[in-house]
């Protein structure tokens, strides 16, 4: 990897790490007023075609027809069940919480990943490292961890479980299956076919008639169209392209802490010692995996 690409592909992991961490408040808001469906495939079928148009005014290239099943895949499993399944689960589970199962993903990941054969193999410093970050991430929500087995919240951890599932697959398909087309622009016709998929999905269901926007909602969805999907989506696979998967799953780690800081910014919520704490023994785990993975 070039030099160039390198800072590229950490400024863009850097990017995901911070900016994930608030579309879970904007999930959150946009489904108090919309079905998860229809809000998340409003969402990637309105960015996909912004970022697709983009990118041909900008020279970049159409990809050939044998990218277009594997691109397909990707969507699919990302956008459709990762992403999709995510919102879904936020209607039943406070985005805390949610925030907390989904820092189990660098463990699917790697996990999953050191099985395959040309997969980043384990070591002692990925393995201390995910420990670390996941013993820091309960150290914040510790006072929490009864919701996770709260029979209300049962169907929405369900659907978080095979969207990490999803998720991990996606990733770890975008990383091995060599394609020819530019990332970005695999980026935007993933967001196209998933968003459609989901899309259709919505409207077989009946959804398009319970479409109310209300102004939180609104700017919550415009929130995700563009920073949440055209830039951060495409960050992520770039970072996914060019780092060692175990490495970009640390964004994971990250996001909560963001979550905690608007939230003393915006409700002015305390942040104790013991959070500080976390917050030093998971980017300890995030300087272990980075380290283990170089």
């Amino acid at each position: 990897m070039s030099k160039e690409k390198n800072v590229s592909a950490y400024i863009a992991w850097i990017f995901i790490c911070i900016i994930w961490g608030t579309t879970y408040l904007a999930i959150r808001i946009g489904v108090k007023d919309i079905s998860p469906a229809i809000f998340t495939g409003l969402r990637w079928i309105t960015a996909g075609p912004v970022l697709f148009i983009i990118l041909l005014l900008k020279g970049y290239k159409l990809p050939a027809k044998d990218d277009l099943l594997h691109l397909s895949i990707m969507g699919i499993a990302l956008i459709g069940v990762g992403n999709g399944l995510l919102v879904f689960a936020e209607k039943y589970i406070p985005s805390g919480i949610t925030a907390l199962i989904v820092t189990t993903i660098p463990f699917w990941m790697v996990g999953f990943d050191s099985f395959l054969p040309q997969g980043k193999k384990m070591n002692l410093m990925i393995l201390s490292g995910l420990v670390l970050g996941l013993f820091g991430v309960f150290l914040i929500f510790n006072g929490n961890l009864n919701v996770m087995f709260n029979s209300d919240h049962l169907i929405g951890i369900i659907g978080l479980m095979i969207s990490m599932a999803g998720w991990t697959f996606g990733t770890l398909y975008s990383k091995h299956k060599k394609l020819t087309v530019n990332p970005l622009m695999g980026a935007a016709v993933q967001m196209i076919i998933a968003g459609t998929l989901v899309t259709l999905i919505a409207g077989s269901l009946g959804e398009f008639s319970s479409i109310k926007f209300t102004h939180n909602s609104f700017i919550a969805f415009i929130y995700l169209v563009v920073i949440g999907s055209i830039l951060s989506y495409p960050a992520y696979i770039y970072a996914v392209a060019h780092l060692p998967v175990s490495l970009v799953s640390t964004y994971a780690y990250i996001n909560p802490l963001i979550a905690l800081f608007l939230g003393w910014l915006v409700l002015s919520e305390e942040i104790s010692t013991s959070i500080i704490a976390a917050a030093v023994v998971i980017l300890a785990g995030v300087t272990f995996v980075k380290k283990g993975s170089a």
